[in-house]
């Protein structure tokens, strides 16, 4: 069966980065694309882009606003005669440096964007998948959600909530015929990590290689999936095998606990970074 060709696919911040790959990589596989982002611009300019390859639409989406999403889910039901078959909660923002230096502000856009903007997607997608028996929902946390890092304290507790959240909602739904799972993906090169440097040893992602992924896991439906293997095998490793002191000092090692905190580009990563705050 395909799981693909013919479906709704909703995408949340998809004018940008993984969403607007993983759009990309729908629709070439015949979904119906329904993208959101609060960029109107960008998301017109998206739309106006990705129509050469198939079936897509766009709205105007803030995550963090009830109405804003329960409008845009709204929308993408009409466009996809009636109902949705996936929404992809992609939607995020990754404001850096050390926690105490992080103003109320950017606190507040990580957790609206980040956990309330799945969870208030979760639960106005659901019912009419839940009624209809079918549907799948793929929010994307991070392998943040198994690990540490300085410099992200916020934006990690947000995807281990985004995890936590994941699993235990797709326990909820067992015989309804709805699923839900999480991605995980490594560092990738969007402007998320604009001025960050790449942990020692390991490659950076592409967004194409999470939009495969996700691909994947709509075709054949599991409840996690990490993007790359590599990377998501060595946390694996890390946090089952060695003691914290342990997993510490591969942190250390990969250079994971500068990265973020104390070498990032501040002046290579202020668009970013101001774009995120007003999220």
């Amino acid at each position: 069966m395909d799981n693909i060709s013919g479906r709704t696919i909703a995408i949340t911040g998809a004018a940008r980065g993984i969403g607007y790959a993983t759009a990309k990589a729908l629709l070439a596989r015949g979904a119906r694309v329904v993208i959101g982002d609060r960029d109107v611009a960008l998301q017109e300019s998206a739309v106006a882009d990705l129509t050469k390859l198939g079936q897509v639409s766009g709205y105007p989406l803030d995550v963090s606003d009830r109405e804003s999403f329960a409008t845009f889910l709204d929308k993408a039901r009409t466009d996809g005669g009636g109902h949705i078959d996936v929404l992809i909660n992609n939607a995020g923002v990754m404001p850096i440096g050390p926690f105490l230096e992080q103003s109320e502000q950017a606190i507040r856009s990580s957790i609206e964007v980040n956990l309330y903007g799945v969870l208030t997607g979760c639960q106005l997608a659901l019912p009419d998948m839940i009624a209809r028996r079918s549907g799948h929902i793929i929010n994307i946390a991070s392998l943040a959600a198994k690990g540490a890092a300085p410099g992200i304290a916020t934006y990690t507790a947000t995807k281990h909530a985004v995890l936590g959240f994941t699993d235990t909602a797709r326990l909820e739904l067992r015989g309804t015929g709805v699923t839900l799972s999480a991605v995980l993906p490594t560092l990738t090169n969007t402007a998320m990590i604009d001025g960050v440097a790449s942990m020692a040893g390991l490659r950076n992602a592409e967004p194409e290689d999470i939009a495969a992924g996700i691909v994947g896991l709509i075709e054949k439906p599991k409840p996690r999936l990490a993007v790359t293997r590599v990377a998501g095998l060595l946390i694996e490793v890390t946090q089952r095998v060695l003691p914290l002191r342990g997993a510490e000092a591969v942190v250390h090692a990969l250079h994971a606990d500068t990265i973020f905190a104390d070498a990032a580009d501040k002046q290579t990563r202020r668009a970013y970074e101001d774009r995120a705050r007003r999220s």
